[in-house]
């Protein structure tokens, strides 16, 4: 049975409810003091979880209508897209503001520099903020077949974050080797498409 676009329309209600209430636990936490000793890096780990848990969701879309043949599955992409890089803006907000602090800002270029796993999560949030802004059917008729090929560019950002996720931690752990790992699986799913690429 395929779905139609009234359930289509509460599957959007969903996810953005599914996008929406951890920011609601994140502002209770805060308030709360549920964090650890270390507050910023906490708030930095969990937008950056989340940017990466909806970047996939994103990455999965396309294989399960797919396979499921429910193309209209398709229209929940751009939704999930946007609220990956509204999580993405919060987690570069955090370390911008909790880690350096707003009287040191200007660190913020040099940071980026000397430190080259920041330099990979500012590559893949300025990828999102471009296929964020070009995200609406206006952009879409605007760019014509260019608009697919800019929009090619999320598979680089699902190999750059969860590079950026692993070089962060200063102690390895599995949860940034699993996201890397159904990364990979997502961007395999798409091998012909890559093939034809190279061809």
């Amino acid at each position: 049975m395929r779905l139609t676009l009234k359930q289509i329309k509460w599957l959007k209600v969903f996810i953005y409810l599914a996008a929406f209430l951890p920011f609601l636990w994140l502002l209770l936490s805060i308030n709360q003091g549920w964090f650890s000793a270390d507050p910023a890096k906490d708030i930095q780990h969990f937008t950056g979880r989340m940017t990466l848990k909806l970047l996939l969701a994103t990455l999965l879309i396309s294989p399960v209508a797919r396979y499921a043949r429910q193309p209209l599955l398709i229209r929940c992409r751009r939704l999930v897209g946007l609220w990956c890089f509204a999580w993405g803006t919060l987690h570069l907000l955090s370390y911008s503001f909790l880690e350096l602090g707003i009287s040191n800002l200007s660190l913020l270029g040099r940071e980026l520099v000397t430190r080259p796993y920041l330099t990979l999560g500012i590559i893949s949030w300025l990828l999102l903020l471009a296929l964020a802004a070009t995200s609406t059917l206006w952009a879409q008729r605007k760019l014509g077949s260019r608009w697919q090929t800019l929009h090619n560019f999320i598979y680089i950002v699902a190999i750059l974050a969860p590079i950026h996720y692993i070089w962060s931690v200063k102690i390895l752990s599995p949860q940034p080797l699993v996201y890397a790992f159904i990364a990979s699986v997502l961007l395999a799913l798409r091998y012909k498409k890559f093939r034809q690429w190279f061809r």
